[in-house]
């Protein structure tokens, strides 16, 4: 029996403009995802995934044939999530044969955290599935999801990284943010997922000279976020970051909209409107997102590795 493990991802800055070259810091969570191999005479792989409260979330039985990783059960039922797993399955598979090829399997996946809460449910499985193929994680991403790649990096990182693209070139890198001031900075959920298909579309119709410029400034954003001494200066980087990101997919900030009387600094992650945002703030201010019904709220300490 072999167990991968790979960590969760939040990432802090460079959110739609580390697809074109920003310099982006990611951290890793203490949250994450366990892929469990075990050989088995079946000549098929049994897959069953745990949740986060130990219930299984969904069970499947595949096979490999000459053009794909094929279900053993009723295919009219599968579920997007299976299909999803039988085609990540066929792309390891294409980078490297000898694995699955005459043996089987029994793998049992289990999730640290949430389904909906945005750390990495596929690119930690993404992460694992390739360590258990012994290919590259990002090939697998590319040729699967899709992507810039940063959370591949962050889950094989115990450490914050910046996260660079220059055409195929990823340039990963710890990074020094160890913040003084890490007990006001705090995670709350905001219970829902966002089609950002607008906001992407939007970033994607810009000038390439406006891209270029805001790219510029995110990167030095990133510089000075990770550097960065005290609260007041973190909060102010951090509200030009959400003015930059807003201009350039045409959505409105997330505390303009939702917590606009909040006293300290709110920044989106990841994709605008839905998961995470990180506050900052004193143990008291969290009041403010509970009483609002936000009631998942995680510290520095207990969501960061």
């Amino acid at each position: 029996m072999i167990n991968y493990c790979s960590h969760g991802k939040l990432l802090i800055t460079a959110e739609y403009a580390v697809l074109d070259g920003a310099l982006a810091l990611a951290v890793p969570t203490k949250f994450g995802q366990s892929l469990k191999v075990q050989k088995s005479t079946s000549n098929t792989i049994a897959w069953t995934a745990y949740n986060s409260l130990n219930e299984i979330w969904f069970q499947t039985k595949l096979g490999l044939s000459d053009t794909g990783i094929e279900s053993l059960e009723d295919i009219a039922k599968e579920s997007n999530v299976v299909k999803k797993l039988r085609e990540i399955l066929w792309e390891a598979h294409l980078l490297n044969p000898k694995i699955l090829s005459g043996k089987g399997y029994k793998i049992t996946t289990k999730l640290d955290f949430p389904n909906d809460w945005g750390l990495g449910s596929s690119s930690t499985l993404i992460n694992n599935i390739a360590q258990w193929f012994g290919i590259d994680a990002y090939e697998l991403l590319k040729n699967s999801f899709g992507g810039s790649g940063y959370d591949i990096a962050a889950a094989g990182n115990n450490t914050p990284i910046t996260y660079q693209l220059n055409g195929d070139t990823k340039r990963v890198l710890s990074a020094a943010f160890n913040p003084s001031f890490k007990d006001e900075i705090f995670f709350v959920h905001l219970n829902k997922k966002q089609d950002s298909r607008d906001a992407i579309a939007h970033y994607k119709d810009q000038p390439k000279k406006t891209l270029q410029s805001t790219v510029e400034k995110i990167s030095a954003l990133t510089e000075n976020i990770i550097n960065c001494e005290t609260i007041g200066e973190f909060n102010l980087l951090i509200e030009i970051h959400e003015t930059l990101i807003s201009q350039l997919i045409n959505t409105p900030k997330v505390k303009s909209e939702l917590f606009p009387e909040y006293p300290g600094a709110i920044k989106s992650l990841g994709g605008w409107g839905g998961d995470f945002i990180l506050a900052t703030g004193s143990e008291e201010q969290k009041e403010y997102f509970r009483e609002k019904g936000y009631n998942t709220i995680l510290s520095y300490k207990d969501m960061v590795l």
